[in-house]
């Protein structure tokens, strides 16, 4: 219990971060699809097969799938 106490002073700040990381991971996932994709892609997109622009649930689908996906292979690479 004692422990608790000593992290407690940084709680608001990882909540913070959290919050940070939700909005700007997704924001710039965003972004970049946008960006690059219709540029990468002129004739897709011109026929419907790649979107132009995707939602923001989608975003933080993407995000969420690399975030895995990076953690997966870092575990494999110290392994």
């Amino acid at each position: 219990m004692r422990r608790f106490w000593i992290w407690l002073p940084f709680l608001p700040l990882s909540l913070f971060i959290l919050v940070a990381y939700l909005v700007l991971v997704p924001f710039v996932v965003k972004w970049l699809w946008a960006w690059t994709v219709p540029g990468l892609f002129p004739g897709a997109v011109r026929e419907g097969l790649v979107a132009r622009s995707i939602s923001w649930f989608t975003a933080f689908k993407l995000a969420l799938f690399l975030a895995i996906l990076s953690a997966i292979v870092g575990i494999r690479r110290k392994g």
